[in-house]
């Protein structure tokens, strides 16, 4: 291997170009059920694209939120207090601009350079973001050790991309025949795909309880074959 570190007279290392560059920030922690979709946790200075959930985006907050990480949420609607606790969500530390207007990217800037995790839901509309203002914000967000979250399944560049999918809930009319519409909803089962660049470039997918019974997330076994024994 190629010895690329200027050493002193002495022989201990001055500068050892093998790690220059390199973050020694350690990434932000996630939930365990998550692991499989995020193997690597939140590496700080990434953007991480979320969509088909906002349970997901809650769950995928909740442990460096618990963890300490403080985190906004820019451009979304009321946000039930109690499912985000229930996530993990650390609500003293959870900045909300729900209404930025046409400062959005001024404010999800303006957030990166304070907070550990910015997830942001992208105005609608024909003009959209600009190309240039999504890769300002990438590049803020790598300078200032910060994660971008954007809500959204569009946007281009994410050095992760996660996807919620097929959800299912379950509760309602578990009387049996006849109770079709009774009962409560108590947990739904997702399908979260994982994919993007560098090291998150191999798809990865895991089933999810989200929310579970109790709130909050966890993996759901596959579901077993169902073998027709009537025959």
């Amino acid at each position: 291997m190629l010895d690329v570190a200027i050493r002193k007279a002495d022989g201990t290392s001055a500068v050892d170009w093998s790690h220059v560059g390199v973050r020694t920030a350690p990434p932000l922690p996630v939930a365990p059920a998550l692991r499989t979709v995020l193997p690597d946790g939140l590496r700080r200075g990434s953007t991480v694209s979320v969509s088909g959930s906002l349970s997901l985006l809650l769950a995928v907050l909740g442990a460096a939120s618990a963890d300490g990480a403080w985190c906004a949420l820019v451009g979304f609607g009321p946000i039930s207090a109690e499912a985000a606790r229930e996530y993990g969500v650390e609500l003293r530390r959870l900045a909300l601009v729900p209404t930025p207007g046409e400062g959005w990217t001024t404010a999800v800037g303006a957030l990166l350079d304070a907070v550990d995790i910015v997830a942001a839901r992208p105005p609608s509309g024909r003009r959209g973001l600009a190309p240039g203002d999504v890769r300002r914000l990438a590049a803020r967000a790598r300078s200032k050790d910060a994660v971008l979250m954007p809500y959204t399944d569009s946007w281009s560049g994410a050095d992760v991309r996660l996807v919620a999918r097929e959800g299912v809930w379950t509760g309602l009319g578990a009387g049996g025949p006849g109770s079709a519409g009774s009962g409560r909803l108590r947990a739904r089962r997702v399908h979260v795909e994982a994919a993007g660049r560098g090291t998150a470039a191999r798809p990865r997918s895991a089933g999810l309880w989200l929310p579970t019974e109790g709130g909050g997330v966890d993996t759901a076994l596959p579901l077993a074959p169902v073998i027709d024994l009537a025959g």
